[in-house]
């Protein structure tokens, strides 16, 4: 595998025999009161998983778990009930916990961390936090992708401090994603979700990269505003974008008609026929049809985000785009939190070319071409460019 960036890969590494290694994982899975619901980042790891036992390394896990709903952070424990159904393992609560038993495991040994986030110093990257995190091993690998993107102790600190490295998933995500930069044609880009703001620079740059830039949900909202439609009720941007050389753009799409909520009942519209009280909460049967279309002759696929309010059970539009693509001969790279998801429920998993584990660093990498968590990795030297990392 060919990597576009000077990344130090684990797979490059000297020997790990009896080495201590932090092993920065996304470990922020889905759950309820049975347990994780869906381990899809859990399995994208295996390989890394291997490589440190089957090379000796005494391997601490580190991670996160977040509930929405509360401010407090969850236990670790229902993730590592099963991380330990595929490696053996100890759960530590604490440095002191994790010293002890770093000190007298064997090797090929993993012990996992009690959420990163029960210390405050790991969001606000203390550099005496890192410190303390540091000093418990040898190594810093991050396999942690879908995280990369943020700058804490456990992403940016610790790796400054100690000899580091990209673990195969970070790796595998920073060479499928690098595709988008210089995709086959034609090449169509499907975006969705609810945020604008946070999408702007990702459409403006592909806007020029690929052949038809496709926006749905909460985003083709703005454009029909800005077009002087009706939106109703629907979700628009609370913030003024500028959208001059976007919504104008010939390579620009955005739904023809829609599925609306006209009081109780769920209605196919026009999008020049909304009434003030409705709300659009998915695409519409007209505009599935020219996707398909679309999706038939495109050689490239990139899709993030859903077409409507699926979280409220709106769904009908996201399965089908999923299914469309999953059946197609174009290279397809999908990402994004509701997205992976869906795929995941659908066993659709298999069929794309590449399913990203992250959702906001997905999309920041895909603007920037680099994440604050690779280049805490990169030697000084390395410069961020335009199609990604040199």
């Amino acid at each position: 595998m060919n990597t576009p960036l000077h990344l130090p890969l684990l797979r490059q590494s000297p020997s790990l025999k009896g080495k201590r290694v932090l092993l920065r994982l996304d470990l922020n899975l889905p759950f309820d009161q049975g347990g994780v619901t869906d381990a899809f980042r859990l399995d994208r790891v295996a390989k890394t998983l291997s490589f440190l036992q089957e090379n000796g390394a005494k391997t601490l896990v580190v991670g996160h778990l977040e509930n929405k709903d509360t401010t407090t952070p969850e236990s670790l424990w229902p993730v590592f009930d099963v991380f330990r159904s595929r490696v053996s393992a100890v759960f530590v609560k604490n440095f002191e916990e994790a010293k002890q038993v770093l000190d007298t495991c064997a090797e090929g040994s993993f012990v996992m961390l009690e959420n990163i986030r029960t210390w405050q110093g790991e969001k606000k990257n203390d550099p005496d936090f890192s410190k303390q995190l540091a000093s418990l091993v040898d190594i810093y690998v991050n396999d942690a992708f879908s995280v990369s993107h943020r700058e804490h102790a456990s992403i940016i600190g610790v790796a400054s401090l100690l000899p580091h490295y990209a673990g195969f998933l970070l790796e595998e995500e920073v060479v499928a994603l690098s595709r988008s930069f210089t995709p086959a044609h034609p090449a169509l880009v499907i975006l969705g979700g609810s945020k604008f703001e946070t999408k702007m620079p990702l459409v403006k740059r592909f806007i020029d990269i690929a052949d038809k830039v496709v926006l749905c949900g909460a985003l083709s909202n703005d454009i029909y505003k800005l077009r002087g439609y009706e939106t109703g009720t629907s979700l628009v941007s609370k913030k003024s974008l500028d959208l001059r050389g976007i919504a104008d753009n010939p390579k620009l799409y955005v739904p023809v008609d829609v599925t609306a909520l006209v009081g109780e009942e769920v209605v196919g519209k026009a999008v020049d026929s909304l009434e003030a009280t409705e709300r659009i909460v998915d695409i519409g049967t007209e505009s599935l049809n020219d996707l398909r279309e679309e999706i038939k002759k495109a050689a490239f696929v990139l899709w993030n985000g859903p077409l409507g309010e699926y979280e409220n059970g709106f769904d009908k539009g996201t399965i089908a785009i999923a299914q469309m693509i999953a059946e197609s001969d174009a290279e397809s790279i999908i990402g994004g939190g509701d997205s992976l998801v869906l795929i995941s429920k659908l066993r659709l998993i298999e069929r794309f070319s590449f399913v990203s584990t992250g959702g906001g660093a997905m999309l920041e990498f895909l603007t920037d071409g680099t994440l604050p968590g690779i280049e805490a990795l990169l030697p000084p030297s390395v410069i961020p460019v335009e199609t990604g990392i040199q």
